[in-house]
């Protein structure tokens, strides 16, 4: 029988990393043992973070038109999904989406854009937009994803203000190419790399629940620690009609709950973000999510509907948490436990 709370020990003082036999057996945590399982989780969590928790946002500045076949996508060029479809946002557009997650107390602001990589008029809007929200509120955290970069867009990215740069790996090396064959695991992983060498924060998570073994979502979490990505977003696959992965329900609430836990056992230190599709898969488990996890979205995500942002933020309050509004720093806050 695992002992949870030892192993919470083992994590915290010796940076311990779990087995592929330990990391299965979370997967695989008997229901009766999972709030045990979860005080361990929160036990790390509490350790590195406190009761604080980051609210991010996101504004889709381009959607559909992208060339790539991911299986997953709405926006994808083999996606038969009824979404709306238009070409980049206007900068003033940008920054006024800035404005409205920081009423809200989101503390980062993710502009995202659909397609393989930003063309250089697209950029250009980008770089412009940043460097007004950053002299508007220089607190605020700007989170880019804008697809597989050049060196160059990196640096200019890191030039205008960007803190932190998303790109997931979204499944393992081994399962990668059930989802997508227009681009390699390794030009997702080349990518994290080169806004590591930026001077940019990297973001990297995953989508759980597109026919993954559970082999392959430990070696998802185990790669993000390799990968060392200070922001690790955890999906939950909310699968749009008219895309291949359509009508896939292989989550239920509680084994979203023990993935939440396994990801912040194997990265301790990191912030872990219940993200997309945590709605549809938690359903009324969500509150439970941030025993383990540390960091949400909060209003709607690309093509799919988030709940109302006063829901969240009650949720927070229930729960005794508080909204964490420091700005971006590279080490996470130390609790006490005692």
């Amino acid at each position: 029988m695992m002992n949870y709370e030892q192993l919470a020990t083992q994590i915290i003082e010796e940076n311990y990393l779990l087995s592929d036999e330990e990391a299965l057996a979370i997967l695989e945590t008997p229901q009766q043992d999972l709030l045990k399982l979860l005080q361990a989780s929160y036990q790390i969590r509490y350790h590195y973070y406190g009761n604080k928790v980051k609210l991010n946002m996101i504004i889709n500045t381009k959607s559909g038109l992208c060339p790539e076949n991911c299986g997953y996508c709405s926006q994808s060029i083999i996606s038969k999904a009824p979404i709306e479809k238009y070409a980049m946002m206007k900068q003033e557009e940008i920054v006024e989406g800035a404005r409205r997650a920081s009423v809200v107390q989101a503390g980062t602001y993710c502009i995202v854009a659909s397609g393989r990589g930003p063309a250089n008029r697209e950029l250009d809007i980008v770089v412009d937009a940043v460097k007004e929200i950053k002299a508007e509120n220089p607190n605020m955290t700007v989170c880019a994803c804008l697809g597989i970069l050049k060196p160059e867009q990196a640096e200019r990215l890191k030039e205008a203000g960007v803190d932190r740069y998303n790109h997931n790996l979204n499944t393992s090396e081994n399962h990668h190419e059930q989802i997508t064959t227009s681009h390699t695991y390794e030009d997702r992983v080349g990518t994290v790399e080169k806004v590591k060498n930026a001077g940019i924060s990297p973001c990297s998570g995953v989508i759980i629940g597109m026919k993954e073994s559970k082999e392959d979502v430990v070696q998802m979490a185990k790669s993000l620690r390799i990968l060392d990505a200070d922001s690790i977003p955890v999906n939950f696959l909310n699968a749009v009609d008219g895309t291949p992965l359509e009508g896939t329900k292989e989550v239920t609430p509680l084994y979203a709950l023990r993935v939440l836990a396994l990801f912040r056992m194997i990265n301790p230190t990191k912030e872990i973000r219940v993200s997309g599709g945590r709605e549809v898969n938690l359903r009324s488990l969500q509150p439970l999510s941030l025993y383990a996890a540390n960091s949400i979205f909060i209003g709607d995500y690309l093509t799919t509907s988030g709940q109302e942002e006063s829901s969240d933020l009650q949720m927070l309050e229930d729960l005794g948490f508080e909204v964490d509004l420091e700005p971006l720093s590279k080490e996470p806050i130390t609790t006490s436990c005692s």
